[in-house]
């Protein structure tokens, strides 16, 4: 394979890389919106019960995994753009 053959391969990895992290960034920026919505909901609703509680435990544990996915998913776009610069 010649280097320029190679050159447009690379190239378009990175850019199909960079759509899927654009993608998936686009999507979990979602899901943390409609997470700290239905906290918002939940805040209204009585705090002694149970099963809000255990909802509320269960939505903050998704919100905190969605966030931690967000900030591994910018630290890979950054080592995109060091790697193709």
């Amino acid at each position: 394979m010649t280097d320029d053959k190679r050159t447009a391969i690379d190239s378009t990895d990175i850019t199909i890389d960079q759509k899927l992290i654009d993608e998936g960034t686009a999507q979990l920026n979602s899901e943390i919106a409609v997470l700290e919505n239905w906290l918002a909901e939940l805040d209204t609703a009585e705090e002694n019960d149970a099963e809000v509680a255990a909802t509320r435990k269960s939505y903050h544990d998704m919100l905190s995994s969605r966030r931690e996915m967000l900030s591994a998913l910018a630290k890979q776009a950054k080592l995109q753009a060091v790697v193709t610069k």
